[in-house]
């Protein structure tokens, strides 16, 4: 699917508001509310739109303290990384695990209640996983810019 202009407008108002309607989305990109819905519907069909989803604030829910961590492994075998994720996908703590190219193998985002709760997750959860044979915490202090959603 080739993405004109006015498909852009339509992925860059929903993505500021993915809850804005038909009509207020049509007007606000200058289409009328089919042609619009039309559009939209094609972008969903054709997988550029994957979804909605709620956005919400991390200490609202208890889990203001986040961190980046990059994990080492020291066996590269397929089977490890795939027991490695396997257990990431299960941890409560942890809202986004991706394998990076690089000096490591796994890059987190980690979401916990404070600096004591991150320890835990990080000495019951990270420190008992086999293969891991390097853990590196960067802790957010600020974020000027987040646009995951």
């Amino acid at each position: 699917m080739k993405i004109d202009a006015i498909d852009r407008r339509i992925l860059q108002a929903l993505k500021q508001d993915g809850k804005i309607s038909n009509v207020q989305l049509a007007q606000r990109i200058d289409l009328s509310a089919s042609a619009c819905l039309r559009r939209v519907q094609e972008l969903e069909k054709n997988g550029v739109i994957k979804g909605y989803r709620v956005v919400t604030a991390p200490e609202h829910l208890g889990r203001g303290f986040v961190a980046y961590v990059t994990v080492g492994l020291s066996s590269h075998t397929k089977a490890a990384q795939e027991e490695f994720e396997r257990a990431m996908l299960v941890a409560q703590e942890v809202a986004e695990c991706h394998n990076i190219a690089g000096s490591f193998e796994f890059l987190l985002r980690i979401e916990t209640k404070d600096l004591a709760s991150y320890k835990r997750f990080h000495t019951d959860v990270l420190g008992t996983q086999n293969h891991v044979s390097a853990i590196t915490t960067y802790i957010v202090m600020n974020s000027a810019k987040d646009e995951r959603g």
